[in-house]
């Protein structure tokens, strides 16, 4: 029947589409919120300490060489009720080291972190050493951790009479847990009454994502941008006093960035990484080496036996110049990265001389990007 045909036709063509969606919408990768934007105030602190490692194979620092080595431990014996005020110390036991360590967020008295334990002299390797108690300080002066342990180190250094082995860096250790913390930094969270939400990497367009996604999932309009790094969520009534739930859910929205196109050159290792969004317009490039050769052949005269003349040496230079030109390649207009990659590489250059190539195309306004050179 004429209907019956129609209706099958129109299931044909419906499950065609279908199959062919997949094909034709492209693929863009979103990520989690968690990973695109830090909460505002959520935020490790750094210290630092000064202190004393003990217990070195004789790799410590030379006393004579390292005076505040020997102050700092003529202080602790003295603390420790021993004078030896105007005595001579010999010891290669011992060396002043720089203990640095994060304390994480949220951190509670009597907890433990990691501390990182540095050489300040001429010490020539931590291996065995043991670090003394050490006052670990924040920025405003206050001690926040205290450090002690074992050091471990991830080098070795092995020293003969006409021959030594390094290997890593023996001057610098960790210590695992090696720090308890003593003083908390307050923090409120869940009585703020509003909650900042910074990017990582600050963009207009994907700050605007954040909000939308969050109001989505709110159902009001709790998130708004406020600037390209910054979005500004106020807690809802429903989750006063209850933030951490708040932002758990917050965490793993799915939002996909919008990246800026951008060129890194880091001219010092040849490191070139370019963004997906990196279009150039149509232009020609070409690019040549010109190589200089000189050689000496210097060619020595002697004189005949029993004459009166000397040995002269008659210098003699080649110099030789080749050029190896490379043919003309025409970029084409809106080409792709992966086609922009492909048609330089078939030009035969390395990354030095990609890197000159990529600044000339920029410097000639035929490229829609930005080139940050480290």
């Amino acid at each position: 029947m004429p209907g019956v045909q129609f209706s099958r036709i129109v299931r044909m063509t419906c499950a065609a589409l279908v199959a062919l969606a997949p094909l034709t919408t492209p693929a863009h990768a979103t990520s989690r919120i968690k990973d695109l934007a830090n909460i505002e105030g959520v935020r490790q602190n750094q210290l630092i300490g000064y202190g004393l490692v003990v217990g070195l194979n004789g790799t410590g620092d030379t006393l004579n060489n390292i005076p505040f080595t020997k102050q700092s431990l003529q202080a602790m014996l003295e603390r420790m009720g021993v004078n030896i005020r105007g005595a001579t110390i010999r010891t290669g036991n011992v060396a002043a080291v720089m203990v640095t360590g994060n304390l994480p967020a949220f951190g509670t008295q009597g907890t433990r972190m990691d501390v990182t334990v540095s050489a300040l002299g001429d010490s020539k390797n931590l291996q065995g050493g043991t670090l003394l108690v050490t006052p670990l300080l924040g920025a405003d002066g206050n001690v926040y951790a205290v450090a002690q342990g074992s050091v471990a180190i991830g080098g070795f250094a092995a020293e003969g009479a006409a021959a030594s082995v390094t290997k890593g860096v023996p001057t610098v250790g960790r210590i695992a847990n090696g720090a308890i913390i003593e003083r908390e930094i307050e923090f409120a969270l869940n009585k703020m009454p509003n909650v900042r939400l910074a990017l990582r990497n600050a963009d207009f367009t994907t700050a605007k994502r954040i909000a939308a996604a969050v109001n989505d999932f709110l159902g009001t309009n709790t998130a708004e941008p406020i600037d390209p790094s910054t979005v500004q969520l106020s807690i809802p009534p429903e989750y006063k006093g209850n933030v951490v739930a708040l932002l758990t859910g917050i965490e793993q929205l799915q939002v996909e960035p919008d990246i800026a196109a951008k060129i890194i050159i880091d001219e010092r290792s040849g490191i070139i990484v370019m963004g997906r969004d990196v279009r150039v317009a149509t232009v020609a490039v070409a690019q040549g080496n010109l190589t200089v050769t000189i050689s000496e052949s210097p060619q020595v005269s002697q004189p005949n036996p029993l004459s009166r003349g000397r040995t002269v040496v008659t210098p003699r230079s080649s110099v030789g110049v080749t050029e190896d030109g490379k043919k003309l390649a025409v970029v084409k207009d809106g080409v792709s990265l992966q086609q922009l990659v492909d048609g330089l590489n078939g030009l035969g250059i390395g990354p030095r001389d990609l890197i000159g190539i990529l600044q000339a195309i920029k410097a000639a306004g035929a490229i829609e990007a930005d080139i940050e050179v480290m």
